[in-house]
This record gives C-alpha cells, sequence and structure tokens, in this order.
C-alpha cells in the first residue's frame, strides 16, 4: 500500500451521516493515496461499516467523546494525520474523482494552502445559490487558477506543519473567524486557487433554518474575532457591521458573475444573496458586542452535522 499523500479528516455521529462522502473519496483516482481519519464519538456508535472504507491508504477511527464542538475534535485529526497534506472535510461536501489528484499535484508547488473549485450540489432554488455563493463564490469552479490571499477553513487543502504551527491555538484556528488566516498572513504563508479539484457543497434551503444559520455564522465569526479586542473597538465593528454585505458583496462578485454566466441561476438569487449577507453581519454585530452562548454553537453544530435535513 503506498504512504499516504493526502489525510481527510471527518467527524461525525456515525457513519451513516458520512457514507456518500466516503463514497467518493472511495472513487478518487487517487484514492490509494488518501488517508481516512474519521472522529467519531466511540466506535459503537459510529457503527463503522468495514466495507466501505476499502481501499484507502490507511484509515483511523479516533474516539474524541463528543463531536457538539468540531474545531477541538478536528485539531485532534490534524495531530494524528499520517500524510503531510490534511483536508478538514465535511458531511455535506462531495469531491469529484480527480479531487484529491489535482489538490496532490498543486501541493507541489510552494503552496501552504490550496483552494479546490467549488460546486453547487444543490442547484435548484435560490436560498442554496446565495449561500452557497456567500460562502464560496471566491472560490467557485469556473475561475481561473491564481495564487490567492485567502482560502476556506472546511474543505482546503493545508500543509500538516503549517497547522502544527499553531500549537494549542489549532483548536480556535479551526473554529469561526479569522484565526488561521492571520496566521498564514504572519509568517508569509502562501495560498492557490486550483479549480481543477471540484468539490460540491450541499447547502441549507429551508427558510427557518437558511436565516438562522446565516445570523448564527456571523454571530460565530463576530465573537472569536472580537476576543483580541477591547471595548472601543468592538463598539466601532458593530456600529460599521451595516457596511459588511457591501464589503462581502465586493469579494464575491467575481464568484456571483461567474456563475450568472455559467448558471440558470433562479431569479431571486441575487435578493437571497443581499439578504444573507445582511442577516449575517447583524449576527457579527450581535457576536461583537455579546460574544456567543454554548447553545448557539451546538446549534450551528447541528446545520454542519446534519445539513442533508434542512437541504
Amino acid at each position: 500500500m503506498a504512504r499516504p499523500a493526502l489525510t481527510v479528516i471527518l467527524a461525525t455521529d456515525r457513519f451513516d451521516t458520512i457514507r456518500r462522502v466516503v463514497e467518493c473519496l472511495r472513487g478518487q483516482t487517487a484514492g490509494d493515496l488518501i488517508e481516512l481519519v474519521i472522529l467519531a464519538p466511540d466506535r459503537a456508535s459510529l457503527a463503522l461499516d468495514p466495507g466501505a472504507i476499502e481501499g484507502f491508504a490507511a484509515v483511523q477511527v479516533i474516539e474524541v467523546g463528543s463531536v457538539e464542538r468540531f474545531a477541538p475534535a478536528r485539531a485532534a485529526g490534524v495531530r494524528a494525520a499520517s500524510a503531510p497534506v490534511v483536508v478538514i472535510g465535511e458531511t455535506h461536501t462531495y469531491p469529484h474523482p480527480e479531487w484529491a489528484e489535482a489538490l496532490i499535484a498543486a501541493h507541489s508547488g510552494p503552496w501552504s494552502l490550496v483552494a479546490p473549485g467549488f460546486g453547487n450540489a444543490n442547484p435548484e432554488r435560490a436560498l442554496s445559490w446565495a449561500i452557497f455563493l456567500l460562502d464560496y463564490g471566491r472560490w467557485i469552479a469556473g475561475l481561473p487558477a491564481v495564487e490567492t490571499d485567502l482560502g476556506p477553513i472546511h474543505n482546503g487543502a493545508y500543509k500538516r506543519d503549517v497547522l502544527l504551527e499553531l500549537g494549542p491555538r489549532l483548536e480556535v484556528a479551526l473554529a469561526h473567524g479569522d484565526e488561521l488566516t492571520l496566521h498564514f498572513h504572519q509568517r508569509g504563508h502562501r495560498s492557490y486557487f486550483e479549480p481543477a479539484a471540484r468539490i460540491d457543497h450541499l447547502n441549507v434551503t429551508r427558510v427557518g433554518p437558511w436565516l438562522r444559520e446565516r445570523f448564527l455564522g456571523g454571530r460565530l465569526i463576530g465573537a472569536q474575532r472580537s476576543t483580541r479586542w477591547g471595548w472601543a473597538r468592538r463598539l466601532l465593528y458593530a456600529a460599521a457591521s451595516p457596511l459588511i454585505p457591501v464589503v462581502i458583496l465586493r469579494r464575491l462578485w467575481p464568484g456571483i458573475a461567474r456563475a450568472r454566466q455559467t448558471q440558470r441561476l433562479p431569479p431571486a438569487t441575487l435578493p437571497a444573496i443581499f439578504a444573507g449577507a445582511a442577516v449575517a453581519a447583524a449576527g457579527e454585530a450581535v457576536g461583537y458586542l455579546g460574544g456567543v452562548s454554548r447553545a448557539a454553537e451546538l446549534e450551528m453544530n447541528e446545520y454542519e452535522l446534519h445539513k442533508v435535513r434542512y437541504a
């Protein structure tokens, strides 16, 4: 068996939650170079299907006691990984067959992070497109390959040693916020966007959960970011939060324009993008001023773990 070149880390409550993702990983052209690290509360509740994990370079199951909070579990996965490149996978992202091969090839360059090209796994509704473009519009499949100053925490392929540089801050960096981006900029690490590494992302489409997820995501970002700030700066950013949608849309416009050129977007997509950005901005303002409760964090993790229920 070949030595793993890429470790995919998946946190889950049970194997059925990640079954489709694992099927996509088994179908990779470089599947025999992938190490799969599964983080679960315990082996009994995981109910692993041995036949579904055949063909990988290696498989680890790590008992983490609880996946109610993803970041500590994922940090344990990074530390346990044996490949030089790691991907923090999700229960609702489905890589195309050449995804792993393209990521591995790109990492032969001077990059500490390679961002894949994202596609929409459920493109029928405007709410799906809006949340997809808000979260991944900077790295939409179809845009040209280019060096980039920012990459996604989830589904990005990182040099493992770069993540380990964070030491005890790794858990914070793998949560919401900009800790990882700041680390990259401070250390001079370089990032690359490789659209040939295509992965499709499933998105929330039920109205209530869609609004709630947008708000909670913004709140978690604001709360994590403001832990480094005094009250004067928190108040300033909260007051400026109505400008956040404008900043977001300026950054995302190339991806939005590309999607409009190549896809038949539902008519309400652009209004939904504005609405989603505004709701997230409101969440950020609350996070700057009031932090975040454990209940809100657990609710957000439910959306992340079982997104298929809300699509």
